[in-house]
């Protein structure tokens, strides 16, 4: 199998379900930034030194494979595995655990040493930008109830794990005995 097909040297890119859309459409946008962030926790991964973190990335990783692919698609494909409501509690759950380990927060935070904490708070980044993409997925059904579906999950999803990013960047500065360096105007 080839890697180029030389069906979208105009601009154009099919969704899953088979419909042309340009690529810059909303979900094109969308489960690109999705990308970018599974591609950036696997540096994040590379740097982080416990199984425990490494094999929850891992996870997030094969979550976010999922958010993509409803992104990417064009509503006919009915039979698509999803993500569930546990995978968002997990994240909850982590961030609960990590919170409690650590001093509060008390000012904003300026990304810094160790370098995996930096890492955390550029996936953070990339993570918000794919929530806001996503966004206009929505606007494009605004007249659709999206409530309980994939697409309504997948966002509640993006927007818990930019959280958990947050924390987890919290966590290793934490872990490391290294000061959070605190932006106070």
């Amino acid at each position: 199998m080839k890697v180029y097909t030389k069906t979208g040297d105009k601009g154009t890119t099919s969704l899953v379900g088979g419909k042309r859309v340009p690529k810059n459409h909303p979900r094109v946008e969308a489960y690109g930034d999705v990308d970018e962030l599974i591609s950036y926790l696997g540096v994040v991964i590379c740097d982080t030194d416990t199984l425990h973190e490494q094999e929850l990335l891992r996870k997030i990783q094969k979550d976010l494979m999922l958010v993509s692919a409803h992104f990417a698609s064009d509503g006919s494909s009915k039979k698509m595995k999803g993500i569930s409501e546990e995978d968002i509690t997990l994240l909850e759950s982590e961030i609960d655990i990590m919170t409690g380990e650590m001093p509060p927060q008390i000012a904003f935070i300026l990304p810094g040493d160790p370098r995996v904490a930096s890492e955390c708070h550029v996936a953070r980044t990339v993570c918000r930008r794919a929530e806001r993409h996503a966004l206009a997925i929505i606007q494009e059904k605004e007249n659709e109830d999206i409530t309980g579906t994939q697409l309504e999950i997948g966002i509640r999803y993006l927007n818990r794990l930019s959280d958990y990013l947050f924390t987890l960047g919290r966590f290793f500065c934490h872990k490391n005995g290294i000061d959070e360096t605190f932006w106070l105007p």
